[in-house]
């Protein structure tokens, strides 16, 4: 038989750290903070502004043409998208010009990786538009009707006056009056700006991990369920009815219920219209995907249709004959800054924050995505602060939420990108459209633009079909994956992320508490022990059971471990003590009347049911361990001990170690790590199939 080695002899110093008080550490850590000289302060200029360390290095012959070629056609795509999710925000287009030019900018000089997209993204417009909406309804504005005005003005300088007429907004320079427009665009100025301020201040205080709480499974379920509802909310400007966006929960269902109840009043003109442009926008984007190894650039469908959807709804008069619904005038140029109104804070802090957390989990993820891809390395804090000061500056430019953009990320990657000059680019591009071209979009139809947002979650809307390849892999994903769908679509966006995120939790929480826990087996000729219910053909060690528990041992799961423990090993110790204590007694009361021989057989049948004498516990699952689970550690080491069975660790992490160290869990230490603390299962099973075993037992082997 191989020689029992046992385990840990602690032959190793452990180093030793010299102990200082809470005030110590906080004095010392202030002072390492505060500290400032010249190379601090230069080394925190350049990490504050990262475009200072990478743009002297630029390789113009190596990057210049694949930044320029990545940033027009980006550019491309963005200017009609930043128009049509400016129905999603309850804005006019030109708000979604300056958010998407301002974004890029602000990005290309404060953030760190080079592929990302930042700008427009259809759930932080729709987030948007909900509270801009549920604020100008409660304001006294009719959703439906721009020419109505509210009962409060609320100026652009912060001041309010309650008047019994109409509100009056003034405009910097331009001296223009105005109502629901001025009041919708600095709430979305006001929540855009309390976004930022949350994640600069995430960044200063690393609370990062915020977004660990946001898992794959239920970030995707959100996304789907949150496109449900763009979906839901774009329908209506499909067929062209006048129907105001809902108000508080269950959008989904009361939308199609009202649009079902108006369905007689369809505009034709923009159904066929939308019909059109749907099927030129889905057949554009099939050959895109099916031929995209031969296309050097994305075909730019959505230009290609606002220009031509323009065209002839400029020269048919569509608006003038048909009443369709058009974006109208969008002024050139650019209105004065002005700072938000922050007398509106109370109303949207709490808005704010669902907004800053998935605003920072899409651009951190997407950015080490592909960073990841092209073989180089983000710093996650930096990013938060480069999104939050994405949100901060343009909402002094009437600007709203931004966020980075998968399907725009996805295009700078595949169109040959090398760095964020090629944001520079499609801010140009924005641009040119703000200083020159915008007016040539005032008969663009409405229902174009909900043509192109509709498309656009194409691929949000696909994850459905994987949901069965998901349930197959993982069913508390895919549940997870359902519940947060579900309840972004039928409850509300904000309401469902919660839920996600609080499902999410407590389904790990489930997970800790009611971990996997079985029997292990030898894979014959081998050293290695698998889980028998998994696999066929493991080799039992006799009189050995080896019992593995996948999940922390602390106060919540103790115990699930112990029923798992008996359940596996098929031995309570209790049930064991009480049955050999019955048997004890009716062998004394028949000691009297038997002679040394019978009685000594009689004795022997006391322990007969037990046909193990050793549990080994396989802790190479287990992360740490809690003064509760140490203490039912112990109170089911002596249990067993009392019925003859010997229980002894393996794999143990130095994490666990140190704290059966710190609890005294090893009685006279040396002798007693040695048979109760192993390497490896290997170790224990040699350990406890030798001499030394049945010793320390009592029992043969």
């Amino acid at each position: 038989m191989e020689d029992a080695k046992p385990q840990y002899t602690y032959q190793l110093e452990r180093k030793v750290h010299p102990k200082k008080g809470p005030v110590e550490i906080i004095k010392s850590k202030l002072l390492r903070q505060l500290s400032c000289s010249l190379p601090r302060v230069k080394r925190t200029l350049i990490d504050f502004f990262p475009v200072v360390r990478w743009l002297p290095k630029y390789k113009i012959k190596e990057y210049v043409w694949g930044d320029i070629m990545s940033g027009l056609i980006v550019g491309i795509i963005l200017v009609p998208q930043a128009i049509a999710y400016c129905l999603l925000a309850g804005l006019e287009p030109i708000y979604g010009l300056y958010t998407s030019f301002f974004a890029n900018i602000i990005y290309f000089i404060l953030g760190t990786s080079r592929h990302v997209s930042v700008g427009i993204f259809s759930l932080m417009s729709l987030m948007v538009g909900q509270v801009v909406d549920r604020e100008v309804y409660l304001a006294g504005f009719d959703l439906g009707e721009d020419s109505k005005r509210s009962s409060l003005d609320v100026g652009w300088n912060g001041t309010e006056e309650h008047q019994d007429t109409a509100a009056n907004f003034t405009m910097g320079a331009f001296g223009m009056e105005c109502g629901k427009e001025c009041y919708a665009i600095s709430i979305a100025a006001v929540l855009t700006f309390l976004a930022g301020f949350y994640q600069v201040l995430m960044a200063v205080f690393r609370l990062g991990f915020v977004s660990v709480y946001l898992s794959a499974p239920m970030l995707d379920g959100f996304a789907t369920g949150a496109s449900c509802t763009i979906l839901t909310v774009q329908v209506k400007y499909l067929v062209g009815l006048k129907i105001p966006r809902h108000q508080g929960y269950g959008t989904v269902v009361v939308t199609w219920i009202n649009i079902f109840k108006n369905i007689h009043k369809t505009n034709f003109c923009d159904m066929i219209t939308s019909a059109i442009c749907i099927t030129v926008l889905l057949l554009g984007k099939e050959l895109q995907d099916r031929y995209k190894d031969r296309l050097k650039i994305p075909l730019p469908t959505e230009l290609v249709v606002v220009a031509l959807a323009t065209v002839i709804s400029h020269f048919a008069d569509l608006n003038g004959q048909y009443n369709s619904s058009i974006s109208g005038a969008i002024p050139t140029g650019f209105i004065p800054p002005k700072v938000p109104n922050f007398s509106l804070i109370p109303r949207v802090a709490i808005d704010a924050i669902p907004l800053a957390v998935i605003s920072f989990a899409f651009t951190v993820s997407l950015s080490e995505m592909f960073a990841k891809k092209n073989g180089y390395t983000v710093r996650p804090n930096q990013e938060m602060l480069a999104i939050g000061f994405c949100n901060i500056i343009p909402s002094f430019f009437h600007s709203f939420t931004t966020s980075a953009a998968l399907a725009k990320t996805m295009v700078k990657d595949s169109t040959g990108c090398r760095t964020q000059v090629s944001s520079v680019v499609s801010a140009l591009v924005v641009l040119l459209v703000l200083l020159f071209l915008a007016p040539f979009f005032f008969s663009l139809q409405k229902c174009v633009l909900a043509c192109i947002i509709i498309v656009s979650l194409r691929g949000a809307l696909r994850k459905f079909r994987d949901l069965p390849r998901l349930w197959r892999l993982s069913k508390i994903d895919a549940v997870v994956w359902m519940v947060a769908m579900s309840s972004s679509a039928l409850i509300s966006v904000e309401i469902g992320l919660v839920i996600g995120v609080v499902f999410s939790m407590l389904c790990v929480l489930a997970q800790t508490q009611y971990p996997k826990a079985s029997l292990l087996g030898k894979i014959e000729n081998t050293t290695y022990y698998e889980d028998m219910n998994d696999y066929d053909n493991l080799e039992i060690i006799p009189k050995v059971k080896i019992f593995r528990f996948q999940a922390p041992l602390y106060y919540a799961n103790k115990d699930f471990f112990l029923k798992s423990l008996f359940k596996a090993v098929g031995l309570e110790p209790f049930i064991e003590r009480t049955r050999q204590k019955k048997m004890e007694k009716k062998a004394k009361n028949r000691s009297a009347k038997q002679t040394d021989k019978e009685n000594d057989v009689s004795l022997s049948l006391v322990a007969s049911e037990v046909d193990f004498h050793t549990i080994i516990l396989d802790c190479s699952s287990v992360p740490f361990i809690d003064t509760t689970g140490i203490n039912t550690l112990k109170g089911v080491i002596k249990e067993y001990k009392d019925v003859g069975v010997n229980m002894i660790l393996a794999c143990c992490n130095t994490t666990v170690i140190d704290s059966l160290r710190r609890s005294s869990f090893f009685g006279s230490e040396d002798k007693e790590m040695q048979t109760r603390l192993f390497p490896n299962l290997h170790s224990a099973v040699s350990f406890a199939t030798s001499d030394t075993a049945a010793s320390v037992n009592n029992t043969p082997v």
